[in-house]
């Protein structure tokens, strides 16, 4: 942690100014690696741990998250993968430019950062948070840069200061948390006037491989982390096999069963080696049955969000990972007083 990023903080209980608490120790990189910071305010604290702030519980319902993260630091990241999965749907997706340098960003819900790494690359100065520990993925392979900030927090109780920020982006998370409309809500009070934001959502689909999905979440995602993890390790090879051998026969049954089987195949989409097919497709399976949460949305009940929030120049569209939502924050009017 930079010890002047307590100038973009504040309390996410009572939004008072936060403190760094003496006496604590700026090591080789300029960063506090342990720490504690508390509210000036209401006295609340929280630790700095391997050089990230932490205000959150060690136990919450993300833990899958810091399981599967932490299992799979560098398998999507472009820097590993020498192809540009993560920056196209970035810059597809946000419409930004190449270049933000001056730009304050927040990514909400980092993961192990391989849409940090590219942000980054922009000259932004970015701020990533995640509610798991996730984070110290993150921080292992984007390292201590000038120019990014990580903490673990709550997207319900974001621990910074209001309208801060030139841009927002959240990719991938809104779906995993318990209310998904409210969990948007609490995103754009730190956008400033005339600053853009970007989200995505799962979108409620007739697609099989989701309807089986959905039937078996219920039990999945009661199992235990590294059991879920070592039985889709042993069934997932099989039946990326089984489902590329349905898809090619001429029975529509056949080919409907393997269009059921629910583990998703990157074969064909990504120029990706087996071993990264089949690491991503581990990854992904996890991703879809370990979550406490996932809860995909109906793309009218995101378009009212963006009325409800008072965002212009929205755009709410179909998408690669579902629904994506775009709009800027309405700038307030300039009253002009009469003499």
């Amino acid at each position: 942690m930079k010890e002047n990023i307590v100038k973009y903080l504040a309390c996410p209980e009572c939004n008072g100014e936060i403190q760094i608490s003496k006496p604590y120790k700026i090591d080789t990189y300029d960063e506090i690696k342990e720490g504690t910071i508390n509210c000036q305010k209401c006295r609340l604290s929280w630790p700095i741990k391997g050089y990230i702030p932490r205000f959150v519980c060690e136990k919450n319902y993300s833990r899958s998250f810091g399981f599967q993260w932490n299992k799979h630091k560098t398998s999507q990241l472009d820097s590993i993968t020498g192809l540009q999965i993560s920056h196209d749907r970035f810059f597809n997706e946000t419409k930004w430019p190449l270049n933000m340098r001056g730009s304050l960003i927040l990514e909400a819900g980092c993961g192990a950062g391989r849409f940090t790494e590219i942000v980054l690359k922009t000259g932004a100065e970015v701020f990533s948070f995640d509610y798991s520990t996730a984070v110290d993925a993150c921080l292992e392979n984007n390292g201590l840069m000038n120019n990014l900030h990580i903490i673990q927090a709550d997207i319900y109780n974001i621990p910074f200061k209001k309208e801060l920020f030139d841009k927002i982006f959240c990719f991938g998370v809104l779906q995993h948390t318990p209310n998904v409309e409210k969990a948007f809500k609490s995103l754009t009070p730190f956008l400033k006037p005339g600053g853009s934001i970007i989200i995505d959502v799962y979108s409620k689909s007739p697609w099989l491989l989701w309807r089986v999905k959905y039937k078996l979440r219920p039990f999945t995602k009661v199992i235990p982390n590294n059991l879920l993890y070592l039985m889709l390790k042993l069934l997932v090879p099989f039946g990326i096999k089984l489902k590329t051998k349905l898809s090619k026969c001429n029975s529509i049954l056949a080919r409907k069963i393997g269009e059921a089987i629910p583990i998703l195949n990157y074969k064909g989409v990504y120029s990706l080696s087996y071993k990264q097919l089949l690491d991503w497709a581990i990854l992904d399976t996890f991703d879809m049955f370990s979550p406490k949460y996932d809860q995909p949305q109906d793309i009218e009940d995101v378009r009212e969000w963006f009325k409800k929030a008072n965002l212009s120049k929205s755009e709410v569209e179909f998408g690669g990972n579902g629904i994506v939502g775009r709009g800027v924050k309405v700038e307030a009017r300039k009253t002009i007083s009469k003499e």
